[in-house]
């Protein structure tokens, strides 16, 4: 590991310690760099926001694709403190940045009160039969929607 990558992961761990010091939430921190220039970052902010996602991740990827105003993370590398959960996984996936680096696991999260293992495990069962079911409504109607993407001739594939 170069002492940049020593750099911006330091700076990922000390926003989790800033952001779980000041109430903003749990213990994680997240960076985005480009080009040798952090250009996003956030740590969790579940507690200040009321908001459920606002992991450190998806704080970050926010954080990032606005100054960079676009949608994805084209040549970025992701920086965090945690092995990321199942959401900012995907969210990460999404944005596609070319490489991610993680300090703790998820292991180590679980340790400290955050298991998501449950989550992993719920995404291989059937919607209906998940802890909290899920009931699929008028799709057939819902579908012209996507019919209406499929025809719409200036769309931006993401």
């Amino acid at each position: 590991m170069s002492e940049d990558q020593k750099k911006y992961m330091r700076a990922a761990i000390e926003l989790a310690k800033q952001g779980m010091l000041s109430g903003n939430g749990g213990p994680f921190g997240c960076v985005i760099v480009k080009d040798g220039e952090i250009i996003g970052q956030g740590c969790n902010s579940v507690l200040i926001t009321k908001d459920p996602t606002a992991h450190a991740e998806v704080m970050a990827i926010r954080d990032a694709c606005r100054n960079l105003d676009h949608f994805q993370l084209d040549g970025c590398e992701v920086y965090t403190s945690c092995e990321p959960c199942p959401m900012c996984l995907g969210a990460i996936f999404w944005a596609r940045p070319s490489k991610v680096y993680y300090a703790c696991s998820k292991e180590d999260a679980a340790n400290a009160g955050f298991d998501d293992n449950f989550i992993y495990q719920e995404i291989e069962v059937m919607p209906e039969h998940r802890q909290i079911p899920m009931v699929s409504l008028l799709r057939e109607e819902s579908q012209k929607a996507f019919n209406l993407w499929k025809e719409k001739g200036d769309k931006t594939l993401y």
